[in-house]
């Protein structure tokens, strides 16, 4: 039998990630998992950073992560308020990167059990020309990986 010591799940705040989220706090509570939350803030490329100045990089860094801790707050305060109530032992984390390398990477280091996720539900020209985090989460981790679709 499986056992889930440490779960992580990966948002992006959106639609995809609303619906994951019962998941996640379901096999927490479940299982008696921690649960973290990873938000992915991704990089601009090199090749367009040096192109902008970098006190403007600077600043622009410290606001999209300000937002995204403030994201990360709400998110948590909306569907987590109660997790300690719960049994949910709950810890989350944003950070910048470049996607699904660090979903990975921060699964690794928390010694995570399974990796959950949202999906967009992209099909055809969308999903050729933007990719999908999820799917390449899936194809890449070594541990088990939870996909829900929105």
């Amino acid at each position: 039998m499986a056992t889930y010591n440490t779960l992580l799940f990966a948002t992006d705040f959106s639609e995809g990630a609303e619906k994951a989220v019962e998941h996640a706090r379901t096999l927490a509570t479940l299982t008696g998992a921690r649960l973290h939350l990873l938000h992915v803030i991704t990089e601009l490329s090199d090749q367009r950073r040096k192109r902008i100045p970098a006190d403007v990089i600077d600043t622009f860094i410290h606001e999209v992560t300000d937002v995204a801790n403030t994201d990360m707050e709400a998110f948590c305060q909306r569907h987590f308020a109660d997790a300690e109530s719960q049994g949910i032992q709950l810890t989350h984390e944003v950070m910048f990167g470049s996607g699904y390398t660090d979903i990975i990477e921060a699964a690794k280091q928390l010694g995570a059990d399974m990796i959950i996720l949202g999906t967009h539900g992209k099909t055809g020209i969308e999903k050729i020309l933007v990719g999908s985090t999820a799917e390449r989460v899936v194809r890449h981790s070594p541990i088990p990986v939870l996909t829900v679709r929105s």
